[in-house]
């Protein structure tokens, strides 16, 4: 399982890299391995103020439905637009091309409280 040091986790599978105030949020490789072949995202939050822990839209793989929450506050300024033709980059490159959302924080010490990849290690076991 891949899981890069660089990265912060939210206990919910997401991961966030920090750029300044900017967080780029995806879902992890062991997320992506458990909900299989992902065919659609839907993210309506767009332009949207979303608190920590918040749903900031969903992820359909051929088998089921999956809620994504926000690891760290903040406005919802960007969709990849490369996953509306190609959503299977969240499964072929979950930490790169098949990044989900790019968040303003509206609180960057919250980067501070998410999980090491030492931890989310422990947690996925």
């Amino acid at each position: 399982m891949n899981i890069p040091s660089e990265l912060g986790y939210s206990n919910d599978h997401e991961w966030v890299r920090v750029e300044g105030d900017t967080a780029i949020v995806g879902i992890t490789d062991f997320a992506q391995s458990q909900l299989g072949d992902i065919v659609y995202l839907d993210v309506p939050t767009v332009g949207q103020t979303l608190g920590q822990g918040d749903v900031f839209g969903s992820i359909e793989a051929v088998k089921t439905v999956s809620d994504a929450m926000l690891p760290v506050a903040g406005v919802i300024v960007e969709l990849n637009a490369d996953l509306d033709a190609h959503p299977e980059l969240v499964n072929s490159d979950p930490y790169g091309k098949g990044w989900i959302v790019r968040v303003q924080m509206s609180d960057p010490s919250q980067a501070g409280t998410l999980l090491s990849a030492a931890d989310y290690q422990n947690l996925i076991g």
